[in-house]
């Protein structure tokens, strides 16, 4: 064989006179960067292939160390293998089926002739740290499809030999074996070097599950897991995670007031009275914005004949999460996104170079469909509201308009005190649409604007939507959990599929460039992030109830009312609690409800013309003239303070 030669992230070649694994180049160039290899990327691209495979002459190598971010990921699949080992150890009549890595963690599912509880759970991480006590290593072997299917039927494991039949009608003939000891597992990898490296493994939940998704298929037991590098991350996690117990939108949404949710209309939220002003308060002040930032807004309709999203692409792209009905034998589709709409107000009239950017906002209706395993609360539905914008602009103005975006986005975020967030860039998916010359010259255009700006970004390999590349905005809350909301997209397919034109200085007519842009995203999602950021205690102007007044006796009724109905004639939220209940009940009540500003009134306040102000935070401020009262209340929500302050 010829020389073959390995190219490394410096630009330097590590040369072979065979194919070597990511461990040997490793090796070739330390014993410890060899000890600490998890795993490899090749050729640039986004996924994480196991050290073990051979690797072609000429290939590009970015080795995955211990230090690496996707190390976790690696982990997390080895640990999924080791308890399912642990489980087979203790219970040797329990099947095993998959073991996938999720967002936070792995699961397992298992067919058992029993239940699993979690008073199992110990007795399994018992076993699977005498496991990783014995430092077994992870060995692959490639068997024929044929050899595997006879193994596994000898050992009983039928829904192992159902994936490899599998496998062999999508023509594969060779599969993955990983042994560890003397148990083994069906797998591609990628797997750490030996038990020894799963340092931190915590067994979290179990659940039922239908092998494959489907309700025809066997109920298995899911077990959920999660594995980190060390204790201390692990340790960080559990207190996470009581800490985003406390809050669960969905459990203050409740408390609130604020949503419901019915069997009648699946994963579609029901918002009540008090739900709607925090919906309808933020799309007030994205309005006063966009009459800033020069926005036109629209309304298009819901419902479109398909043709349009052929057109769009949507149709052959997009297809399995959109609604579809057929009145008159006409095929509709209700629609998943605005901008196929958008894109014919803008092609019904000519447009001059002297009219763009064109900025067309939307706070219309989508409907997305999305698998019921996937619905969480508010924060994945399939009906929602997006402030919804898309800009239609020449090349020489995108860079601007991506800087303007951010802008607007810097502008709301400081304002609801959200401004901790990453950027992130996310390039284009396997499946989508126009030329690779488009997409080579939407991604260098969103990479250079971002750096124009001095601002900071990584890279989303494999994450664009399938008509653009985009720069999504990552929102860190409070405990250090990271959200998408913002995003902006650039897009020269649509303007090019719908056929889109304006005339240039030059008087010819040119293809516009289009941006999608949302920065609170989901309106939905949204309110269950901020949720969850503020633990309910969102700024006044947001707040359903912004003040209540608290009566200690009947006595001072008069001046209570005289109070609410000067607020009330200056559009504040007011209550008054004038049940004859003790004074702390009512504050109790009114501090659960997260009321920003409790007005407390007895005779000595209704007298001297002064209220008490208790504050949500417990802190009481006596012989507050009111109407200074009245003014720093009203200032405190027309200026949007985030915070509830008296002055004194």
């Amino acid at each position: 064989m010829s020389q073959i030669n390995i190219i490394l992230p410096d630009k330097s070649v590590r040369t072979f006179d065979h194919e070597p694994t990511a461990l040997e180049v490793a090796a070739s160039i330390g014993p410890r960067l060899a000890k600490d290899t998890l795993g490899a990327k090749i050729n640039g691209g986004a996924e994480v292939i196991d050290f073990r495979q051979p690797l072609k002459d000429g290939t590009l190598l970015e080795l995955i160390t211990t230090k690496s971010p996707q190390a976790v990921e690696v982990i997390r699949h080895s640990a999924a293998h080791l308890m399912a080992q642990a489980v087979q150890q203790i219970w040797p009549e329990v099947k095993v089926t998959i073991g996938p890595v999720i967002d936070n963690g792995f699961f397992y599912d298992f067919d058992s002739p029993f239940n699993f509880t979690e008073e199992h759970f110990e007795k399994i991480e018992k076993k699977m740290d005498e496991i990783v006590k014995k430092d077994l290593p992870l060995i692959r072997e490639n068997w024929p499809i044929e050899k595997a299917i006879e193994v596994f039927k000898k050992m009983n494991e039928r829904f192992k030999v159902e994936l490899i039949e599998d496998l062999a009608k999508k023509g594969e003939t060779v599969v993955g074996i990983y042994h560890q000891g003397d148990w083994f597992d069906l797998c591609r990898g990628p797997h750490v070097q030996s038990t020894g490296q799963i340092k931190a493994v915590k067994l979290m939940s179990v659940a039922g599950a239908y092998w494959r998704g489907d309700e025809k298929n066997p109920m298995l037991q899911r077990i959920y897991a999660t594995a980190f590098q060390d204790k201390k991350e692990l340790d960080a996690y559990i207190v996470q995670l009581e800490e985003a117990k406390k809050r669960d939108h969905r459990k203050l949404g409740k408390d609130l007031g604020l949503f419901m949710f019915h069997d009648l209309a699946p994963a579609s939220p029901f918002f009540t009275g008090r739900g709607t002003i925090i919906y309808n308060e933020l799309t007030k002040y994205i309005r006063e914005l966009y009459q800033k930032f020069d926005y036109q807004e629209v309304i298009t309709p819901q419902i479109f004949d398909i043709e349009l999203f052929k057109t769009s692409g949507h149709y052959g792209n997009y297809k399995e999460n959109m609604y579809f009905t057929n009145p008159d034998e006409r095929e509709f589709g209700l629609k998943p996104m605005n901008c196929p709409s958008h894109c014919l107000l803008f092609g019904s009239e000519k447009h001059s170079y002297r009219e763009l950017p064109l900025r067309m906002a939307d706070f219309g209706r989508l409907h997305r469909y999305e698998k019921s395993g996937s619905l969480h609360g508010l924060s994945r539905v399939r009906t929602f509201c997006q402030d919804d914008a898309h800009i239609f602009c020449t090349l020489d103005q995108l860079k601007s308009e991506i800087s303007k975006f951010i802008d607007l986005l810097n502008t709301i975020y400081q304002t609801l005190g959200m401004p901790n967030y990453k950027l992130f860039l996310a390039t284009r998916p396997e499946k989508r649409m126009g030329s690779e010359e488009y997409w080579d010259f939407a991604e260098k255009a969103l990479a250079e604007a971002i750096t124009e700006m001095g601002l900071e970004y990584a890279i989303s390999p494999g994450e664009g939507a399938f008509y653009g590349p985009k720069l999504e905005m990552h929102f860190i809350d409070a405990i250090g959990r990271s959200w998408q909301t913002g995003t902006i997209q650039v897009d020269p397919n649509l303007p090019e599929a719908f056929d889109l034109k304006y005339t240039g200085e030059d008087n010819k007519e040119h293809r516009p460039v289009m941006l999608h842009r949302a920065v609170l995203g989901s309106l939905e999602r949204f309110i269950s992030v901020y949720l969850e950021h503020t633990i309910g205690n969102m700024p006044t102007w947001l707040m359903p109830t912004q003040v209540m007044i608290l009566n200690v006796t009947d006595r001072v009724n008069e001046f209570c009312e005289m109070m609410e109905k000067q607020m009330k004639d200056a559009t504040i939220r007011v209550e008054f609690d004038r049940r004859s209940e003790k004074l702390n009940f009512k504050i109790r009540e009114a501090q659960l409800r997260k009321v920003p500003f409790m007005l407390i009134v007895g005779d000595k306040e209704a007298e001297a013309k002064t209220v008490s102000i208790r504050l949500r935070d417990g802190t009481i401020h006596n012989n507050i003239a009111w109407e200074k009262a009245f003014h720093m209340i009203q200032e405190t929500i027309q200026t949007r303070k985030l915070t509830t302050e008296v002055s004194h």
